[in-house]
């Protein structure tokens, strides 16, 4: 059943431990207002520990995923109220943009229209992507004269070579779908009307797996991009401490499983996390 946030601008329903969470303004292709800001990090905040979500899919109602940041609520109306105003809305925004960088459970993106602007905000945010072919993506800042906000820059630097970074945001010009996979915005692009049933494919492989590992693991490729060999090094083996003191017996039945049940092959599927050595 399709719920809602407090202010209606966000829907969610929860099917098979997929939370199905939209942007819900497709009157506005789903802009992002401080009003909107404020009700997703409110369903985050909701799903992040639900014990029926295994996966967070963000995707938007209607024909566009979101066109970024709706110029006249986000821009002309808090820069009305000064420096407050607009640090508040920032706050907000990158807020819950972060949230789901490190958020508990796995997240999708799935683009199924327009992204544009403050959009590569969430879809950095999200650990995978996957877009329609005919989806828009733009970063449209330069054609109105203003830098690409949200991280953006940062967002095309870091999941993109610099040459197509460059062309992108100082051009203006969108790319489909299918060019923001080949540039490496989104993992993948299929069409519109298979879009759904990829990202369903793909979180019922996630939901397979151990969520203590995931979580460790997603955690670790956004850490260790920054760090030098030694330092990644160091950082992955306390990470797998840690995530061993939370899960010690999930580790010990999946090597139980290959070695003395024979049921799996690590290299060509996953163990079975439904069962618990008894």
């Amino acid at each position: 059943m399709t719920q809602t946030s407090s202010n209606g601008v966000v829907a969610y329903e929860i099917v098979d431990r997929i939370a199905w969470v939209r942007f819900n303004r497709p009157d506005k292709r789903n802009a992002m207002s401080p009003t909107l800001n404020r009700d997703m990090m409110e369903v985050l905040d909701l799903l992040e520990f639900h014990e029926d979500v295994g996966v967070l899919v963000l995707t938007g109602e209607g024909s566009a995923w979101t066109a970024g940041m709706d110029l006249k609520e986000y821009f002309r109306e808090t820069e009305a109220k000064g420096l407050a105003g607009t640090r508040k809305a920032q706050s907000e925004s990158y807020g819950w943009w972060a949230r789901l960088r490190w958020y508990q459970k796995p997240t999708i993106a799935m683009v199924n229209g327009w992204c544009f602007g403050g959009g590569y905000g969430p879809l950095f945010g999200c650990d995978l992507a996957f877009a329609a072919e005919d989806a828009k993506f733009g970063l449209s800042e330069i054609n109105w004269g203003i830098l690409p906000g949200g991280g953006a820059t940062k967002v095309a630097t870091e999941l993109m070579p610099l040459r197509k970074a460059m062309y992108h945001a100082m051009t203006g010009e969108n790319i489909s779908g299918t060019t923001a996979a080949e540039w490496g915005l989104v993992n993948e692009a299929v069409p519109l009307d298979r879009l759904k049933d990829r990202v369903t494919e793909v979180a019922h492989v996630l939901l397979a797996k151990n969520p203590v590992a995931l979580k460790a693991t997603k955690d670790a490729v956004r850490r260790v991009g920054e760090m030098t060999y030694d330092n990644a090094q160091d950082y992955l083996i306390r990470a797998q401490e840690a995530a061993n003191s939370y899960d010690g017996e999930g580790r010990k039945e999946g090597i139980r499983q290959f070695i003395d049940e024979k049921s799996y092959k690590p290299g060509l599927g996953t163990y079975d996390t439904s069962k618990t050595q008894g």
